[in-house]
């Protein structure tokens, strides 16, 4: 059996339909040649470019190819010329023995697109084997009373050869006593038989020898011969007689060696040695006979094993022989009966190892299946597993395609390991299993998947450039070149973000990187587009959304709004003598551009002129009298205030208070205590103040109070509208809030200050300020 296994043509895709399509318009009638045998290897049998209407090149472009059931290629096609030549020198004998005529079936397989043709070949004989007979001498008993024209039967010669080919004609060497007369049996073969013309006499001759030829019909004829010793003997009567002239028997083929095929029987009617019977082979179909007879017995029994296959009949003739020379014949047909003894064959002629995914219905093997048993022995059902998506569609006499049942999927499953089963229908039953393993080739189907669709990243402020703040990470369930995957950063919707000098994206990886400092103050967070794409063709991408979050370091000092501590000259607080512990001197205003715990801030008193009589409340900046003020307190007092964060580590900046005691706000001139000489231009400008408190002291109540009325107005309007929100609870006691409920909101920021200028005191509202036109008071 001839299979072709693990070698894959050069990749093409076959629809079905179009195979379908060539395999109906396959010649139903075979084409027919006919070579003598023995002709030597390498003789065209005929062109079958020509014969088949086919152009120079085509059957090379076709595929084509010859295809024959045995283990021999016995012919050649040369696809560039179209001539079919011999492989080898072909033996008409060999390959069909005595079956006439000798037909060589062959099988032209064309396969792009399929199509079949029927060849047969028709083997002619030659004239190349002599007659043969089996025995080196025959040897005759006559007795000396046979009249003459009794016939007396001798064995036949064989010749391999056919027809005119075969033994024709018999002969014997020139005597005064026997001729030779030759006869035809029915399936066309002749005998010889020996004709007695004179009378024998022992007495004069006891012994005769003579030469028997057999002629075939060959030119020239080949001949054959044998001596034939005759022996005169006594008088023999009496000729024995088989009780049936035919016998008829059949025989099973897997019959063991020695069975008992038939037990045949002759009589004598004469007494002693010329009565008793000796029975004798005497001719059979073949040189070589499996049958043997017990000579004594007439027992026939089987010597070698049979074979429905290779030879379905024998016609055998049996001779009993009594002692007296006399010869007795009779003919035993035995049918050889078929049994179940061969599994079917399959022959692999095109099986591709390899598909695409996604292609539709697809040609994946062409196979003949075959069975050298009979009826329901040859008969054959094929089949493979039923949970595949594979069909199987017969297509010519016993050839077969394997197809897929459409497009495949790689992902779901990568290969497909095919069973394919050939069972007969004999009994009992045989089947042949032939494996097949089919490889889904990857197609670019699947687009990359993200393992989120979103990703948030956190990342510290003044982090250092090149930071790894992260990665992104995807996914393709497509292989090789097509799951390959590359990642980038997409153009961002807002175009004022420069997401290019921000952060970098590793192509291969999908790590990415911070590529500067970032700044919570200037950019608190951003979001961007990140895309990954396959190698394939065509390529195939998606996207994910990254939300970078900026997190707060605690890099901005607070910075004081009230008092301001860059004016030509020091604001001074106005207090009355007469003012009650807890009296409001001031207060001082802070803000602190970080964010959360950062901006937290809290207040203290650092150093003082007298310690005991001020006091600063820790989470709001307030200045108030810690008791009664009395005529032994300094007129004028200087106090240095701490504002610090809740940072890590925590950040910190001071401002200077100065206050005066008054006696109160209508005093037309207040003295002033001796200063240093180098004070002495400071204090000049201080008497002028005290002069111009006493007018403006009440427009100063009147706008303070202003003031604090607009604050509550507009914190009632910002509060529903989430501008400044207040939180409830979980406020430390000893922190300010700059988020609205601390000193200022950061949406509304004042600058107040008194300032005295060209001898004159004035209480101004300055500017509304955004926060960020904060300058860190580092800076100071």
């Amino acid at each position: 059996m001839e299979t072709v296994l693990g070698k894959s043509p050069q990749k093409r895709q076959v629809i079905f339909l179009v195979m379908l399509l060539f395999l109906w318009e396959a010649d139903s009638e075979a084409i027919r040649y006919s070579v003598p045998e023995e002709t030597e290897s390498g003789y065209s049998v005929a062109n079958l470019g020509k014969d088949l209407g086919l152009r120079v090149g085509e059957l090379a472009t076709r595929g084509a190819r010859i295809h024959h059931k045995g283990s021999k290629q016995l012919l050649q096609l040369d696809v560039k010329t179209g001539d079919l030549l011999l492989q080898e020198k072909l033996d008409r004998e060999v390959l069909c023995g005595a079956v006439e005529p000798c037909i060589l079936h062959f099988q032209l397989l064309l396969e792009h697109p399929v199509q079949f043709f029927q060849i047969d070949v028709l083997l002619t004989d030659v004239n190349d084997h002599s007659p043969e007979f089996l025995d080196r001498e025959m040897i005759l008993r006559i007795p000396e009373s046979v009249q003459p024209g009794t016939v007396f039967a001798l064995k036949s010669a064989q010749d391999s050869d056919i027809g005119s080919n075969s033994i024709q004609n018999y002969t014997i060497s020139p005597n005064s006593n026997f001729r030779v007369v030759t006869h035809n049996r029915g399936d066309g073969s002749k005998y010889p038989e020996l004709v007695l013309g004179k009378a024998l006499d022992r007495e004069k001759e006891p012994e005769l020898i003579i030469t028997l030829t057999a002629l075939d019909g060959g030119v020239p004829p080949r001949s054959g011969t044998v001596t034939v010793r005759i022996e005169v003997i006594d008088i023999n009567d009496n000729t024995p007689e088989f009780l049936q002239s035919l016998y008829e028997v059949q025989v099973p083929e897997n019959t063991p060696i020695n069975s008992l095929v038939l037990i045949v029987s002759a009589r004598d009617l004469d007494a002693g040695t010329h009565g008793s019977v000796v029975y004798t082979l005497f001719q059979g179909d073949e040189i070589s006979q499996p049958f043997v007879i017990d000579e004594i017995t007439g027992e026939i029994r089987l010597q070698r094993a049979l074979d429905y296959e290779v030879h379905q009949h024998y016609t055998i003739e049996i001779a009993a022989t009594d002692g007296g020379g006399l010869v007795g014949k009779c003919t035993v047909a035995i049918e050889v009966v078929d049994v179940n003894d061969n599994a079917p064959e399959l022959t692999m002629s095109m099986v591709r190892s390899s598909i695409p995914e996604n292609s539709p219905e697809t040609l994946v093997a062409i196979f003949s299946i075959s069975d050298p048993d009979s009826g329901d022995n040859a008969r054959m059902v094929c089949s493979i597993q039923n949970d595949l998506p594979f069909l199987l569609k017969p297509t010519f006499k016993n050839f077969y395609t394997l197809v897929t049942e459409g497009p495949l999927d790689r992902e779901s499953r990568a290969q497909y390991n095919i069973t394919i089963t050939v069972t007969d229908l004999g009994t009992p039953r045989l089947e042949t299993e032939h494996s097949i393993t089919v490889l889904v080739s990857d197609v670019n189907d699947n687009a990359p998947a993200f393992s989120q669709m979103s990703y948030t990243l956190s990342v510290r402020e003044n982090n250092s450039p090149a930071l790894h703040i992260g990665g992104v990470s995807a996914t393709d369930r497509d292989s090789g070149s097509n799951a390959q995957l590359t990642y980038s950063l997409l153009p961002p919707h807002d175009p004022h973000l420069p997401l290019a000098s921000l952060v970098s994206i590793n192509a291969d990886n999908g790590q990415l990187f911070a590529l500067r400092a970032l700044d919570f103050e200037a950019l608190q967070a951003f979001e961007f587009r990140v895309g990954a794409t396959d190698r394939g063709s065509p390529a195939l991408s998606s996207q994910a959304l990254v939300r970078v979050v900026v997190l707060d370091d605690n890099d901005n000092s607070p910075f004081v709004l009230y008092p301001l501590q860059n004016a030509s000259a020091p604001c001074t607080e106005l207090v009355p003598r007469a003012a009650e512990p807890g009296y409001l001197v001031t207060k001082v205003v802070a803000v602190d551009g970080d964010s959360g715990q950062n901006a937290w801030l809290s207040f203290q008193l650092l150093k003082a002129t007298e310690p005991g009589l001020f006091g600063v409340w820790a989470h709001n900046g307030e200045v108030r009298t810690a008791r009664l003020l009395s005529e032994r307190d300094a007129a004028r007092h200087r106090l240095v205030v701490l504002v610090k964060d809740n940072g890590e580590p925590p950040l910190s900046a001071s401002v200077t208070l100065h206050v005066l005691l008054v006696d109160g706000f209508s005093q037309p001139y207040l003295p002033l205590p001796e200063v240093a000489p180098e004070r002495a231009q400071a204090d000049s400008l201080t008497v002028y103040l005290v002069i111009a408190l006493a007018s403006v002291s009440s427009l100063f109540l009147f706008s303070v109070l202003v003031f604090v009325a607009v604050r509550l107005c507009r914190r009632s309007r910002a509060a529903p509208l989430g501008v400044c929100s207040v939180p409830e609870d979980h406020f430390p006691g000893h922190l300010v809030d700059v988020s609205g409920t601390g000193t200022l909101c950061q949406s509304y920021q004042y600058e107040v200050c008194l300032t005295g200028d060209s001898g004159t005191r004035d209480f101004k509202f300055l500017k509304k300020f955004h926060s960020t036109q904060i300058i860190s008071s580092n800076h100071y």
